[in-house]
């Protein structure tokens, strides 16, 4: 009888994995049976870091095993997200954003993952709307006449980005293609670098997240010219979009999703899915990302997987059609 029973476990076991189960969970396993690792690929105290620290409780209370965030930042989040596409222990999930899950493969062309090949698609978790902002020096006041300002001083316009195929440096290159400018780009390792040299008049301009840069804005060390959102900011109404301001189409956000290996069983994604949104739905969570600035937006997997694809065709398009390098 014992061995029939061990038999049975071993087939059960083998026919798990054989269907696309992590290795370390059997058929006859609960999941989760031990802690699970999120990984940030990026440092505490980011954006990412603050999104993912926000729905772990729930996940933790939910599931009933420590959901515990491990930060691995590096290689502009390619190495942390790297990390959890090649896990094969059943347990690591990952938090990461638009570069690593979308224009990385147009940016790395030797990338050591594939994220549409090698992850599971959790949930869209939050977003965040950017804006174009220039230093108070710059005579402008609008969109418009950052335009006109920019085709009078052609190549003598620097503006920053948090990093090459950054949200923000993708933007504002799709800005320069559509309006044919001629601007400089400089792009830096972070959000505090860049962020410094703006308000110091180092830099003239720069397409930002905006939950970071509006106290700068209301302190009047930088100057808000349009918004990447689809609807304008309650924190500044009477900052228009991009289409508002004659530039339709142009809408674009940083946002953050929760992904796993593409190993991880169906239905372990539908219900990490589902308790992802419902912590989104709660006001522990949802407090914490307004507070913040940033707009909640669940998905199931279904959706933030054709989401991503999307992304993926249009900035990955972007990138290859401008000849946009990882160097900038």
């Amino acid at each position: 009888m014992m061995t029939e029973q061990l038999d049975r476990r071993s087939i059960l076991a083998g026919l798990a994995l054989a269907a696309g189960a992590p290795r370390g969970v059997s058929a006859q396993e609960a999941w989760p049976n031990r802690p699970v690792r999120v990984i940030v690929p990026f440092p505490p105290g980011s954006t990412p870091d603050t999104v993912a620290r926000a729905v772990l409780p729930h996940l933790s209370e939910a599931f009933g095993q420590p959901f515990v965030a491990d930060n691995r930042p590096g290689a502009g989040g390619n190495l942390g997200t790297e990390l959890v596409a090649k896990a094969r222990d059943g347990h690591t999930l990952g938090v990461s954003i638009n570069g690593p899950l979308v224009t990385a493969p147009a940016l790395y062309p030797r990338l050591p993952y594939d994220p549409a090949r090698d992850l599971s698609y959790i949930s869209l978790l939050a977003r965040g709307a950017q804006l174009l902002v220039v230093h108070p020096s710059v005579p402008v006041e609008d969109f418009a006449g950052f335009v006109a300002h920019a085709r009078a001083n052609a190549g003598a316009i620097a503006y920053g980005s948090v990093g090459a195929g950054s949200a923000g440096h993708l933007a504002m290159e799709e800005i320069k293609a559509r309006l044919g400018l001629d601007l400089v780009h400089v792009p830096y390792k972070g959000f505090p670098e860049a962020t410094l040299d703006l308000v110091a008049g180092r830099l003239q301009a720069m397409v930002i997240i905006a939950a970071g840069i509006i106290p700068h804005v209301a302190e009047g060390k930088a100057r808000a010219l349009a918004a990447t959102a689809d609807h304008r900011l309650a924190r500044l109404p009477a900052v228009p979009t991009l289409e508002e301001a004659g530039m339709p189409d142009a809408t674009s956000y940083a946002w953050m999703g929760m992904v796993a290996p593409s190993a991880t069983p169906p239905a372990v994604v539908t219900r990490l899915g589902t308790e992802a949104q419902a912590a989104l739905a709660a006001p522990r969570a949802r407090g914490v990302l307004e507070g913040a600035g940033f707009e909640v937006v669940g998905s199931d997997s279904a959706g933030f997987t054709a989401f991503a694809s999307e992304e993926r065709a249009r900035w990955g398009g972007l990138i290859r059609r401008l000849g946009i390098t990882a160097e900038g």
